[in-house]
């Protein structure tokens, strides 16, 4: 069985991608390198250059690697930049994935795990957003993800399509120190950068109805998210009976503030962060109940924060050697 991994040279797709050799899965990366890096891809593991975009790149890829199943985890992620570029946001995350879709049902290809966000839930006013929480998307990002699942949903009735989505929350650390996430909007690259450089890293606003007044947050390990990937497709090859979404979140908060003093601690850099102004449409507090992915995909929180922190300052660490 060969799993073909959409945006596979990316961050998440990289640990992906481990994860399914881990578990003796095969393994085959498409990603134009956007954002990804070739890098990232291990050397025992097929690597197509180009975009989902190009729909006869990926019915080649599929006939040349014999692919039965798909983790679709490319895409354009940037949240606050899709609201100055909506129509890439939409080529990409809904026009792609159309694409793909079209690909595999010419090909017979009816299963797919899909990478979609907590960005859906937009800013919920409860402590804790299960799957059947409202959905009310602030950016393009979040709209687009939505209509991926839509789309997966939409093509089930059709097709047969056997799928589920995932709903990321924060994503941090690593699994591997040759993998690192270099994201220049994600709150861990960003302290780490102005700590290596010697600036003052910045919270966003400590004036939010939260105990400590900033941003609430739920922090997973990408080890932990890349292995409920795995979980997620061997249940869908074994035909059992999946959701069609999971929320992949720890069902507790940790403020922005909290996570200052964390990598402070690990870092052993000392510093008081300064203070900026509110980022426009940054929810209080966005916590998940992940308690039907722990039912069916095994998902539970492996890591501790300070496991968290450690293990993404040693891969930027180790990136920068």
């Amino acid at each position: 069985m060969t799993w073909l991994v959409t945006g596979g040279a990316g961050y998440i797709g990289a640990h992906v991608v481990r994860s399914l050799t881990s578990a003796g899965m095969q393994p085959v990366v498409l990603d134009d390198l956007s954002t990804g890096f070739e890098a990232f891809v291990p050397a025992n593991v097929p690597f197509v250059r180009g975009s989902i975009l190009d729909g006869d790149l990926l019915l080649r890829s599929i006939d040349e690697h014999g692919v039965t199943g798909v983790i679709h985890v490319a895409g354009f992620k940037y949240a606050g930049v899709s609201v100055q570029r909506p129509l890439h946001a939409y080529a990409q995350n809904v026009t792609g994935t159309a694409v793909l879709l079209g690909a595999m049902a010419d090909r017979g290809v009816d299963r797919i795990v899909f990478s979609s966000s907590a960005s859906v839930y937009g800013a919920p006013d409860a402590p804790l957003v299960t799957e059947d929480s409202a959905k009310d998307p602030q950016s393009p990002y979040g709209e687009s993800k939505l209509i991926g699942e839509w789309l997966l949903h939409d093509q089930a009735v059709a097709t047969g399509l056997r799928h589920t989505s995932l709903r990321y929350f924060n994503v941090v650390g690593s699994g591997d120190l040759t993998v690192y996430d270099a994201s220049p909007h994600n709150l861990f690259p960003l302290v780490f950068a102005a700590l290596l450089e010697g600036r003052t890293p910045k919270i966003n606003g400590d004036d939010y109805a939260t105990p400590d007044g900033t941003n609430v947050r739920d922090y997973i390990h990408v080890a932990d998210l890349a292995a409920c990937h795995v979980a997620a497709a061997r249940r869908i090859d074994a035909g059992q009976s999946v959701e069609p979404a999971y929320n992949l979140g720890s069902g507790h908060g940790v403020s922005v503030r909290e996570i200052m003093t964390a990598i402070a601690d690990v870092t052993g850099i000392p510093f008081t962060p300064e203070i900026g102004p509110r980022r426009t449409g940054d929810p209080d507090r966005i916590v998940a109940n992940g308690d039907r992915a722990a039912r069916d995909l095994d998902w539970t929180m492996r890591h501790s924060l300070r496991e968290m922190v450690q293990s993404a300052w040693d891969s930027i660490r180790a990136a920068a050697d």
